[in-house]
């Protein structure tokens, strides 16, 4: 479950809610819990409603108040003689309101029909509230087709009826129209200044179900992804244990090398990870008498099928092996591992810790198992169960600095959620003993760099992160994380994106170089620029997961884009008001 040198053990789930970036920039980058999301009061069991399911909490016509209805006698019209055009509009709009508060609703139609007929088209202001009181009985009729007919008139005569863009997007919901939707909230959050954290929250909601939608399709033609040779050599520095890597080839006969896993196993060692699978296949499709190391080939080959998003391959070459008992089990244990992280990926937690359970009864001295379970308890922030692996990992292999570094950081993190100083100060003195035990171990730079950017401490934080780039100058994510801290330390924006894109031009397959440029675009203003970037971040994403997230980032920029069009909204200016929603 390694994420590399730099990757956090916490998945980066920056919170999708349309111009979200000023939280992202203002908070470096935020860690997604469960428990963030808020919920809804209309439903007892989860909180949760489709927006065609929440009613307006005030009334749901506009017009007179229903106190002021009954204090006001019809006859006090019949008493006028002649009646003005939009006189006889606002009593038919009033007969209308009132059927509708009797829940007659097909009475309140043809009243609000008679208005319209009546209205003179110079009214514009009363004539899109007929239509919008029209659309309210359509929608308690459930005519969605007539709600968003009725919406997009009253729309056209008043563009920013807030009232009329949230009618329209719960329309939208219940035709399956999520673009639109999300447009329509787009509009309502910008002109309620991104302060009705309801509509912020259904934004979100629609945002993330859009992403699982595209992230479902994108997934049937994905490419296989050419994963970054820092990331392929950090995540195999994740496996002390790992069989593969044990296997010395010095004494093979350099014709032996040239063909099959012999040949995988030269490449890998080379760097060379181009030709591995092809190399890998050719050995499990040899002949029994050929193969000799067919266990270990559908083992390399499973690990960069994972490695390139070929999760399906994987989970193939890995069931395979696991269900061998006649396997070496130390090749039995790393492919659990990998399976218990695959599992993790595609949200099966159950199965995830299954794997890890049944790795420990194989093979119980293993410290990846730990290692890796650890880093899962970690993500979900389970934290005295991760430092329990931890601190087993790293009584099985007490000279890896890896293990040692990610038991600090669980300790660290549970000092903090406990506010306990002692515990948090013993933890910076474990911290600070880490550089004179593993001197060249690059992560322990660099989680320390965001242990102190976690403190506010942030000149040092950059110069653990400069000792960091020394150590590994080709690992990207240092950068990314180093312009991060930018933001937060000086909030210089140009600075930050100096340092992001020479991290793209150090390793063009980051995507988390990608992603935050892009979403420091959007901050900026620069919407084309921002879904530019978001896509070849989602070309580079391994797993359905990230795709959704992802995609929810791209459908808010794009939506942004349609809307300030649409609505002629000058981006500086939208860009400040969203800012200063998050002061």
């Amino acid at each position: 479950m390694s994420t590399g040198s730099t990757g956090s053990t916490f998945p980066k789930w920056q919170l999708a809610v349309l111009i979200g970036a000023p939280v992202a920039l203002g908070l470096g980058y935020l860690y997604w819990r469960k428990s963030s999301e808020e919920t809804l009061e209309d439903d007892p069991k989860t909180g949760k409603k489709k927006l065609g399911e929440i009613k307006d909490k005030t009334i749901s016509i506009d017009g007179d108040s229903l106190s002021d209805m009954r204090n006001r006698s019809e006859n006090d019209l019949q008493k006028t003689q002649t009646m003005t055009p939009l006189q006889k509009a606002q009593k038919y709009k009033n007969e209308g309101n009132d059927n509708f508060r009797n829940g007659k609703y097909d009475e309140a139609i043809k009243k609000y029909e008679l208005a319209i007929e009546a209205c003179p088209p110079s009214n514009i202001q009363e004539l899109a509230t007929f239509y919008q009181n029209r659309a309210a009985a359509y929608e308690r009729l459930n005519q969605w087709q007539k709600v968003k007919e009725d919406c997009t008139k009253a729309l056209d005569l008043n563009p920013k009826y807030v009232k009329v863009l949230s009618r329209r997007a719960r329309a939208h919901e219940h035709t399956n129209d999520l673009i639109s939707c999300l447009e329509d909230l787009t509009a309502t959050c910008i002109l309620e200044g991104f302060q009705n954290k309801q509509t912020l929250t259904l934004a979100d909601r629609i945002l993330k179900e859009l992403g699982r939608q595209h992230a479902k399709e994108a997934m049937v033609n994905k490419k296989d992804v050419k994963p970054s040779l820092n990331f392929v050599r950090n995540y195999f520095a994740s496996f002390t244990e790992d069989p593969i890597k044990k296997i010395d080839l010095t004494a093979v006969n350099e014709s032996m090398k040239k063909k099959g896993f012999l040949r995988a196993k030269t490449l890998l060692d080379s760097g060379d990870y181009e030709n591995i699978i092809v190399a890998c296949t050719e050995e499990i499709e040899s002949s029994e008498s050929e193969a000799q190391y067919k266990n270990e080939a559908t083992l390399l080959r499973a690990t960069f099928y994972l490695i390139t998003g070929r999760f399906a391959d994987a989970m193939q070459d890995l069931d395979s092996i696991i269900n061998n008992s006649e396997t070496d089990s130390k090749i039995r244990s790393n492919a659990l591992i990998k399976r218990a992280s695959l599992n993790m990926q595609t949200e099966k937690a159950d199965e995830c810790f299954s794997d890890f359970k049944k790795a420990i009864q194989l093979d119980g001295s293993n410290a990846d198992i730990f290692h890796h379970r650890g880093q899962v308890y970690t993500l979900l922030e389970k934290l005295d169960e991760a430092i329990v692996d931890f601190n087993k990992a790293c009584e099985l292999t007490p000279n890896s600095g890896i293990r040692f570094i990610h038991k600090c950081y669980a300790e660290y993190r549970l000092a903090a959620v406990n506010q306990n100083q002692f515990q948090m100060m013993a933890v910076m003195a474990q911290f600070n003993s880490a550089f004179d035990k593993f001197p060249n171990c690059v992560e322990c730079y660099s989680l320390m760099a965001q242990v102190l950017t976690d403190q506010g401490q942030f000149q040092e934080a950059d110069n653990y992160f400069e000792k960091a780039s020394k150590i590994e100058p080709d690992n990207a994510q240092i950068l990314v994380h180093r312009g991060m801290l930018q933001l937060q330390w000086t909030g210089n924006i140009e600075k930050s994106v100096q340092l992001i894109r020479k991290a793209i031009e150090i390793d063009d397959k980051c995507e988390f170089a990608y992603e935050t440029l892009g979403t420091i675009e959007v901050q900026r203003g620069n919407l084309t620029e921002a879904v530019s970037l978001f896509d070849s971040a989602i070309d580079l994403a391994k797993s359905e997961m990230e795709l959704v997230h992802l995609y929810s980032l791209k459908d808010a920029a794009i939506s942004q884009i349609s809307v300030t069009k649409r609505m002629g909204i000058d981006m500086n200016s939208l860009q400040a008001l969203a800012a200063s929603s998050f002061v």
